[in-house]
């Protein structure tokens, strides 16, 4: 059978020095595990505007629907800024999300015991946390019809968004954050806003009929997304798996996030349907963005993106067991004390480089066998 095919899209700012590590350790599969992947690379965001004036090529897009997984860095920056919205570097990533239709986006908060300490909230309270947030991608008002800026009958303008959502939208982003249950704590909280929004009471209803349906075996509950907010900073733990939809879960996922102390350390999965080969269509990127001020430093923090290739390891390939493998690597590097810059904290640390940290994982990977 042919190896499994990955395409790199390191994109902007930090993305190529991260996308850089990742690399190193999909090489120490194939050198150390004889699992070996077809990379192919090419340019998405900024770096494709500049070489071709558009943030995703016609064939950029042919070849992510062509691959078993997308890897991608971050898009975007200020050099950017002053672009027409429409070849913005952020349209290549929405280009991405919208044809391999990727509707459930895959946002785990987990903080890693060494780590425990740099949640703003208190070390008993974030200690030993693992939950997942599934976020619907493809629909809800930030693509809901009618849309725009409009004049009113005052001389004044009216912004317009419409939250919109189907039966087979909610159907299946819950399946999603079901299937995804049952390999966990077998546990979905379902978060909308079925007091105040018709939107919310179909998310509600259509969540609960899969669950009835479909999922009798998990256990569910259901939460208004404001409560769910303050839930998650009083007591995340009480959470498995919690689904919401496209503008709760940026809101929500963004706050999961801080819990565990830094964006350099979070990844995420975009997936879609299953392809004719069983598997979803997938994008895996970190969480953190571009950051243009630090880029070229040496300074990123490549544990994000490394992390966002154990989920391609796990969701995509079937290969659990070697996710987990990068996963406690990554674990046993941060109990050594190395740290990037954007995790020295108080208790000190070894600072280290992007690709110091990148050598350390690898040798703990050695380590590992």
């Amino acid at each position: 059978m042919a190896n499994p095919s990955i395409l790199i899209l390191a994109g902007d700012g930090i993305g190529p020095e991260v996308m850089s590590e990742v690399r190193k350790v999909i090489d120490w599969f194939g050198a150390k595990r004889k699992i070996k992947f077809n990379v192919s690379e090419d340019l998405v965001g900024g770096a494709a505007y500049d070489v071709h004036g558009v943030p995703l090529t016609d064939e950029t897009m042919a070849k992510a629907l062509s691959v078993d997984v997308v890897l991608l860095g971050a898009v975007g920056g200020p050099k950017y800024d002053k672009l027409d919205f429409s070849v913005k570097p952020e349209r290549g990533l929405l280009r991405l999300r919208k044809e391999m239709e990727l509707f459930s986006n895959l946002r785990p908060a987990q903080c890693f015991d060494a780590l425990a300490d740099f949640s703003s909230l208190k070390k008993d309270i974030v200690a030993g946390l693992d939950i997942m947030i599934v976020r619907e991608l493809t629909g809800g008002v930030y693509f809901g019809e009618p849309r725009g800026i409009f004049p009113d009958n005052e001389g004044g303008r009216v912004g317009i968004n419409t939250q919109r959502y189907t039966t087979e939208e909610i159907r299946r982003v819950a399946r999603s954050a079901f299937e995804l249950a049952r390999r966990r704590g077998n546990k979905v909280c379902s978060m909308e806003k079925a007091n105040v929004m018709e939107s919310g009471i179909l998310w509600r209803e259509e969540v609960t009929w899969v669950h009835e349906n479909e999922y009798p075996d998990v256990e569910l509950s259901h939460m208004y997304a404001d409560a769910g907010a303050m839930q998650l900073v009083r007591w995340p733990k009480q959470f498995d798996v919690i689904v919401t939809d496209n503008l709760f879960g940026d809101i929500l996922s963004d706050t999961a996030a801080m819990l565990t102390g830094s964006l350099g350390m979070l990844p995420s999965a975009s997936l879609g349907a299953p392809d004719k080969n069983g598997r979803p269509k997938a994008l895996y990127e970190p969480v953190h963005g571009s950051a243009p001020d630090i880029a070229g430093t040496g300074k990123a923090n490549p544990i994000a993106c490394i992390l966002s290739f154990a989920m391609a390891l796990r969701y995509s390939f079937d290969l659990g067991d070697e996710a987990v493998r990068v996963e406690q690597a990554v674990e046993s590097v941060l109990a050594s004390g190395l740290r990037t810059a954007d995790l020295m904290g108080p208790d000190g640390g070894k600072p280290v480089s992007t690709t110091e940290m990148g050598d350390a994982i690898l040798k703990a990977l050695d380590a590992s066998l």
